[in-house]
C-alpha cells in the first residue's frame, strides 16, 4: 500500500523550518510517497486544511525564514475528541503518517496521535535549543548569529559612553542562547536559568570590572523570564559608574534567512525522518548527537532534561 504522509509546523517559527519542509517533501516524493502540506499546525490538521504537494511546492524555500505552512497555537488539541476529528480529516485523503516540525509541545501532540495509531516523527525546530534528544535544534544557529550581530553594534555605542548594555535574549527555560552569545560577544556576565540570577552578584562583579580592570564598557546577556532588564539597568546606573541601558531583542531573533548550518541541519533531519518512517519507525523524534543523526522515542525525549553544558559555562567564566 502506498504511503501518504502529512507535514506540519507547530509552535514558534524558527529559521530553517522551510528547509526541513523541503527535505521531508522531496525525500518522501523520491520514495514515491504521497505528501500533504498542512496549514497552521494542529489547527489545520483538525480543520482539514491541507493540500497535496509536489516537488514544485517546495521550490525556492530553502533559504527563506519562517514557515510556508504557517503555525498556530492550538491548546485544544490535548482533547481526545479533537484528536479523533483530526484523524478523521487525515483518513479522508488516505493520510497515514505525520512529520511534525517544532518543539516539545509539538512532540506531545505527535505522541498523542501515535497512541491512536498514527505514525509520527518529530523534527526539533526552535531557536531556544531546548529540545531534549538532540545537541542542536533547527533555528538556534541563525538566532545566535542575529544576537551576535545586534550586540556587536550595541558595543560600539556602549564603549563611547561608558555604558553597561543589558541585553535580553530568548531561550524560554534554556540558557543556551545567552551562554553562547555571551561567549561570542565577549560579555562580562551571562545570566541563564541554569545558573540563576542574583542582582547583588551582578552589581558586585560590575563594580569589580570597573574598579580593577578599568573597563570602558560592560555587557550583560540575560536569558528571558529571569528578571526585568529595564529595572536591572536602572540599578546598574545607581550603584555602579556605568550608565545602564536595557535592550530586549525580542522576535527579531526568530526572523531572517537561515544560516548555512541550519539549512544543512534541517535537510539532514528531514531526510532522516523519512528514512525512519519508511523503515517502519514511529513515535520517534530526530536529533543530532556528535554530528550523527539519531532517533529517540518521543516519550523518552519528553522526560529527559535538556543538558546544560556546565563545562562551556565554566570556560565563559574564565574568559570573562
Amino acid at each position: 500500500m502506498k504511503r501518504s504522509i502529512g507535514i506540519l509546523t507547530s509552535g514558534g517559527d524558527a529559521p530553517g523550518m522551510n528547509a526541513a519542509i523541503r527535505a521531508v517533501a522531496r525525500s518522501a516524493l523520491a520514495r514515491d510517497f504521497d505528501v500533504y502540506g498542512i496549514y497552521d499546525g494542529y489547527l489545520g490538521l483538525y480543520e482539514g486544511n491541507f493540500f497535496k504537494m509536489n516537488k514544485g511546492s517546495v521550490s525556492d524555500i530553502l533559504f527563506k525564514g519562517g514557515t510556508i505552512l504557517g503555525t498556530a497555537r492550538f491548546p485544544q488539541f490535548t482533547d481526545p475528541e479533537v484528536q479523533d476529528k483530526a484523524i478523521e480529516q487525515m483518513r479522508k485523503v488516505g493520510m497515514d503518517s505525520l512529520v511534525v516540525i517544532g518543539g516539545d509541545g509539538t512532540y506531545r501532540g505527535a505522541g498523542d496521535l501515535c497512541k491512536k495509531g498514527i505514525s509520527c516523527i518529530g523534527i526539533p525546530s526552535t531557536i531556544d535549543n531546548d529540545c531534549p534528544g538532540t545537541d542542536y535544534t533547527i533555528g538556534f544557529e541563525t538566532a545566535l548569529n542575529t544576537i551576535v550581530e545586534a550586540v556587536d553594534k550595541l558595543r560600539d555605542t556602549s564603549a563611547s559612553h561608558h555604558r553597561c548594555s543589558v541585553v535580553e535574549v530568548m531561550g524560554n527555560h534554556c540558557g543556551d542562547l545567552a551562554l553562547y552569545a555571551g561567549i561570542c560577544c565577549g560579555a562580562e556576565i551571562a545570566i541563564t536559568p541554569e545558573v540563576g540570577f542574583s542582582e547583588e552578584e551582578v552589581i558586585a562583579r560590575l563594580q569589580h570590572f570597573d574598579a580593577i580592570k578599568k573597563h570602558r564598557h560592560a555587557l550583560v546577556i540575560v536569558s528571558e523570564k529571569l528578571t526585568d532588564v529595564e529595572k536591572l539597568a536602572e540599578v546598574i546606573s545607581q550603584k555602579t559608574s556605568f550608565s545602564g541601558r536595557a535592550t530586549v531583542l525580542g522576535h527579531i531573533q526568530r526572523g531572517g534567512s537561515p544560516v548555512p548550518y541550519d539549512r544543512l541541519l534541517a535537510s539532514r533531519m528531514g531526510d532522516y525522518a523519512i528514512e525512519v518512517l519508511g523503515n517502519g519507525g514511529s513515535n520517534f523524534c530526530i536529533g543530532i548527537r556528535d554530528d550523527k543523526m539519531i532517533a529517540t522515542p518521543i516519550a523518552q525525549a519528553l522526560i529527559q532534561p535538556k543538558n546544560f553544558d556546565q563545562n562551556l559555562y565554566d570556560m565563559f567564566e574564565r574568559l570573562a
